[in-house]
């Protein structure tokens, strides 16, 4: 039995065209004896019909300050169809998390590490795509508390200390020993 994934004027991204689409008609298709649809194929306008799998929807923006924007976007599964991992969050696809303006650059994990713990790599997949409004969210603590720092409570001292220190391993470009160890040329 089929249920549909997506609905009509739903803004989708067509995996094997490389092109963003509108639902125009969710189709159902019906076999005698059934009560729901066997399959359900979609519409999009691009000359033929889409099954769900080869559709990815759109996941809301985190833009950081800096202008990054992430997204977690779903691939299908090449190597496993749904039927064969019901255990699996979302059956049939994999997180891919985008970093790059074009939909392309980003992270994403091998199919076997995948399975071996989805749930991990789901919240992994979130993680990633949260780091830059997190790291905005430490800025803001940061420089709050270093307006007037012997006004804040003393928690609040420590998390932006905390903060703080793990912006400085992010903001910061360390030089590679040898370069830095390297005498200068004159």
């Amino acid at each position: 039995m089929a249920r549909a994934q997506f609905q009509k004027g739903q803004k989708v991204w067509v995996e094997c065209v490389g092109a963003w689409a509108q639902i125009e008609k969710v189709q159902p298709v019906w076999a005698k004896g059934f009560e729901e649809p066997v399959r359900v194929t979609y519409d999009v306008g691009l000359g033929r019909e889409f099954l769900a799998h080869e559709l990815l929807t759109p996941v809301e923006d985190v833009a950081g300050r800096d202008g990054e924007s992430w997204r977690l976007l779903r691939a299908r599964n090449k190597w496993q169809a749904a039927e064969d991992c019901p255990h699996h969050p979302y059956p049939g696809s994999y997180p891919v998390v985008v970093t790059d303006p074009a939909d392309w650059g980003g992270w994403r994990v091998p199919g076997a590490e995948y399975d071996r713990d989805p749930e991990r790599i789901e919240r992994q997949a979130r993680l990633i795509v949260a780091a830059p409004a997190l790291a905005d969210l430490a800025r803001d603590l940061v420089e709050a508390v270093s307006d007037v720092p012997e006004d804040a409570p003393p928690l609040m001292l420590t998390l932006a200390r905390r903060a703080r220190d793990l912006l400085r391993g992010v903001d910061e470009n360390l030089a590679a020993p040898e370069a830095a160890a390297a005498p200068r040329a004159a």
